[in-house]
């Protein structure tokens, strides 16, 4: 960024401020704005003692009506439904119950209305206040068919099934158990949830089986529509992080895997192509439905709820399930209920390790190969993640050592090249930007020094800064683990926090102070401020304004974001500050320019860059510098 650049950037700054300060309403304006909410406050209040009231008039029509229809003869009511559900009838009324299926890892409880999953709880994992970890839970899900049979609209959701045994729970621990709930369409038709869970695993097979229904559901249908739709409760500690991480991603069946925008406020996709899984997604868990052979015309739908719902978002999706009418027929599929845990996930072979976000391309093959092998050994040995993260902040930074010198060595030796350039620049006026560019570079070819040798090693280790963003947020080894004030890794720390709403505050920043970005933010610029002085002033004279304000924006960027990311970078920082330490001993710049004045003997040949240079120059009328 030139200092141009770094100007236009701070006027716009200044605008923006200025701005704020004009556009701020006077008394007078905030009189009547005052003015105007009493108003609404007061429309409000009304309103709601009309609905009230009128609440109160439906409760009473309603009694009347209950009243009235009780005395409607129970065979006018049982021919209404019969008329709206055919031969599902027996199906329509019935008293719920619910039964359990657990292993060692999960709870699976289901609801005899739907036959369907109404609650899942992982039970090796607590949500951020210390209660059980639910996934979905409530009559809020929908779960089922939806079918046409004899000429009549059949939601499988609304209607009862029935358990096939009188077990109210099972319990599976050797060997794998199911449960079957069926829903009967007469004495010998039925359609049948079967669900099959094995000891010390999260995947749960589901099977939904068709038996003599081919004269119930129309001849005609090659697909069922197949709905399912939850709520996604909070489970973390800072739900703005948790939703940056929370959204609908699915994979086509032979292809690679998408995912829908985590920051928008509604979105709905309608995908023809064929599926392999559909996951509603959080931070660190996932509910996934997977099919047994492809889910055709699928469409999804994702809503996000206001912050002050209990609730992330509403997840929707509408499968077409293959359907062949014969006698018997059977849909495959399985559900994933679990952590986004990337050995847990990898293990199935379903690309379901994708759900774990580690970046784009090349970031994310970093993760695979480097980062997330080390830290799995690492926490095969020790139990404190904060000491974890110190030997991985270390490991990185010994690894990429030899750069991090080899960038320092080429600073030294442009700072002691500096009086030179200084009078190349005084002699060549500045009109003249190409030939005393030209002279520059000729000087370094000279005495064999790369301009770019401080920057490309440098550049070299962004990559691994942008792999460490992506790997501590959404790596669930750091949930809910403490190290020093920090109460969970994988959240912000906090050391001071207010409720009320501060302008601008609060909305950028958040109501809380982490320590460790203020940490991250002080060493950052210390760093910045020693690579600085290390480096020739007048070659970027923009680099002391941006020195100020990156760590400011990215201070309030991270603010929010998991500890564990913010206490590496002051870890990084904090060991770059030593290495440059370090380096400033081991360099001796009086040797170093000696050896520099040394190379000016030596005949050097022309760079093909410095040979176009100098015709481009040449070109223009310009005289060749002489050596």
């Amino acid at each position: 960024m030139d200092k141009k650049s770094i100007i236009g950037l701070v006027l716009i700054v200044g605008i923006l401020i200025i701005y704020s300060v004009l556009t701020k309403p006077s008394k007078e304006q905030l009189a009547i704005m005052k003015r105007q909410q009493d108003s609404i406050t007061q429309v409000q209040q009304q309103t709601q003692a009309k609905q009230q009231l009128l609440k109160a008039t439906t409760d009473t029509l309603a009694a009347k009506g209950d009243s009235i229809r009780s005395q409607i003869p129970d065979s006018a009511k049982t021919s209404a439904l019969q008329s709206k559900y055919g031969v599902f009838v027996s199906a329509v009324k019935d008293t719920n119950e619910f039964i359990t299926i657990e292993n060692s890892l999960l709870k699976i409880k289901l609801s005899a209305k739907g036959g369907r999953p109404y609650s899942v709880e992982l039970k090796k994992y607590k949500r951020y206040d210390k209660k059980p970890l639910i996934l979905f839970d409530g009559d809020s899900t929908v779960f089922g068919l939806n079918f046409f049979s004899q000429n009549k609209s059949i939601a499988t959701n609304d209607l009862f099934f029935k358990p096939v045994n009188n077990k109210k729970s099972v319990e599976v621990t050797n060997n794998a158990d199911s449960v079957s709930l069926r829903l009967y369409a007469g004495d010998n038709s039925y359609i049948e949830y079967v669900y099959t869970v094995k000891p010390n695993d999260y995947m749960i097979k589901f099977n939904v089986n068709f038996v003599n229904m081919d004269n119930i559901i129309a001849v005609n249908s090659k697909t069922i529509d197949f709905n399912w739709a939850m709520y996604v409760p909070h489970q973390e500690k800072g739900a703005k992080n948790e939703n940056r991480y929370t959204n609908i991603q699915y994979k086509h069946f032979e292809d690679e895997d998408e995912s829908f925008s985590a920051t928008k406020q509604e979105e709905k996709k309608e995908v023809a192509t064929k599926m392999k899984w559909i996951a509603f997604k959080q931070q660190f868990f996932s509910s996934v439905i997977i099919a047994g052979d492809g889910f055709n015309n699928t469409t999804m739908q994702s809503v996000m709820m206001s912050d002050s719902s209990k609730y992330l978002k509403h997840y929707a999706t509408t499968i077409a399930l293959n359907y062949d009418s014969r006698a018997k027929y059977s849909v495959p599929m399985n559900f994933y209920f679990g952590p986004n845990h990337y050995p847990t996930l990898k293990k199935y072979n379903l690309g379901l390790e994708h759900m774990v976000y580690l970046g784009w391309s090349f970031i994310r093959w970093i993760n695979q190969i480097a980062v997330i092998p080390i830290f799995n050994i690492l926490s095969n040995f020790i139990a404190n993640f904060g000491i974890i993260i110190l030997l991985l902040t270390i490991i990185i930074k010994t690894v990429l050592f030899p750069l991090t010198f080899k960038s320092y060595q080429s600073q030294a030796k442009m700072r002691v090249l500096k009086p030179q350039v200084d009078e190349i620049n005084a002699k060549i006026p500045k009109e003249k930007a190409m030939e005393r560019q030209q002279a520059v570079m000729a000087l370094y070819k000279k005495v064999g020094v790369n301009p770019m040798g401080g920057c490309l090693p440098m550049l070299l280790q962004i990559p691994i800064l942008f792999a460490m963003f992506s790997f501590f947020p959404t790596s669930i080894e750091l949930r809910q683990q403490g190290f020093l004030w920090a109460t969970d890794l994988s959240s912000y720390d906090s050391i001071f926090s207010w409720t009320a709403q501060i302008p601008l505050i609060s909305q950028f920043y958040g109501n809380h102070i982490s320590l460790f970005t203020i940490l991250m933010t002080i060493t950052t610029i210390i760093s910045m401020k020693m690579s600085q002085t290390a480096a020739t002033d007048n070659q970027m004279p923009g680099m002391k304004t941006i020195m100020y304000i990156m760590p400011v924006m990215f201070m309030f960027m991270l603010n929010n974001f998991s500890s564990g990311l913010t206490y590496y970078y002051f870890l990084a920082n904090v060991i770059t500050i030593g290495q440059n330490e370090l380096f400033k001993r081991m360099i001796d710049e009086q040797k170093l320019l000696k050896q520099i004045h040394a190379n000016k003997a030596k005949v050097v040949k022309k760079s093909k860059f410095q040979e176009r240079l100098e015709k481009m120059a040449r070109e223009r009328g310009l005289q060749t510098p002489k050596k």
